[in-house]
């Protein structure tokens, strides 16, 4: 199995450090990464509006996005609604708290409300997926829902963003059956999640030096390789010039296309833990005599 395709700093996307903590990629559009996961903010904070929050990252990072919307957004300024990509515990770790402090919507795809509902869990984590400390550390990953269900709702069935004009959502499951990522035509800017992700995530080393590669999802928590391999197909035919995943650095250019091209050509061989937990048993919701997603 090739474990990766690398990119260079050539490749990274300019951003502008801005002092409410966030790296600016775009007038409208810009990050915070919050230990290991990378939180995004739409909206322009010189234009009034409204803004959107997308993903809430671990369970520790409330205070630090709500000081960090505060600064970039102005005091007591809340969303127009918080978009989840999906709800793994390293993106909805601090739903409850930021939904509950601001009284805003959250919003998913419907195959994604039971686990913001309080009524499942995802299926275990593969720490036969390969790499290092981080895969081996999995399955003592938190994977039991969150409960948002008061503030919940589905996205948009015509694949519009609430709050976000000129976007719209894709459903991009395998690494979670709701997943999605969001896509700008007009500048062919995509907001992975971790569809695909732009450095490894499988050791403490990849997650921490964030070194540029294109990746698909994070091999231990990704129980449908079937499906993830036709999202990423998907993603690549978009041809994006900017993309922005859940883990590691916004990447652009023709040679991150030709990157994404690749994987999606060669799947199987760069992204599928070959033996893994999931690798020929993919865990999907409804599968009978499948208990993993209880």
């Amino acid at each position: 199995m090739v474990n990766q395709l690398p990119l260079s700093d050539a490749d990274l996307a300019p951003v502008r450090k801005s002092a409410d903590g966030t790296s600016v990629i775009a007038p409208d559009l810009a990050y915070r990464t919050m230990s290991i996961v990378n939180v995004v903010f739409y909206g322009d904070p010189t234009r009034p509006g409204p803004w959107v929050l997308i993903d809430t990252g671990l369970s520790t990072s409330s205070d630090r996005i709500r000081a960090c919307a505060s600064l970039r957004f102005g005091d007591n300024a809340r969303p127009a609604a918080i978009v989840m990509t999906h709800a793994h515990f390293d993106h909805a770790g601090s739903v409850e708290s930021l939904a509950s402090h601001w009284d805003v919507p959250v919003y998913a795809h419907p195959l994604e409300r039971p686990y913001l509902e309080g009524q499942a869990s995802y299926p275990p984590a593969d720490p036969l997926a390969g790499g290092g400390a981080m895969t081996l550390l999995s399955p003592l990953y938190p994977r039991s829902p969150v409960d948002v269900r008061a503030r919940l709702k589905s996205l948009p069935s015509d694949q519009t963003v609430p709050g976000m004009p000129g976007w719209k959502w894709l459903h991009t499951p395998g690494h979670s059956p709701g997943h999605i990522s969001l896509w700008r035509e007009s500048d062919r800017t995509l907001i992975a999640g971790d569809a695909i992700i732009t450095t490894g995530q499988e050791s403490a080393y990849e997650a921490i030096a964030r070194t540029p590669e294109m990746h698909g999802p994070p091999r231990y928590f990704t129980p449908d390789w079937e499906e993830a391999e036709k999202s990423v197909a998907l993603l690549a035919s978009l041809e994006p010039e900017l993309i922005v995943s859940g883990h590691g650095l916004p990447v652009k250019g023709q040679i991150v296309r030709g990157k994404l091209r690749q994987l999606a050509a060669n799947f199987r061989d760069i992204a599928v833990p070959i033996g893994g937990r999931y690798d020929l048993d993919p865990a999907k919701p409804g599968k009978p005599g499948n208990d993993a997603f209880r």
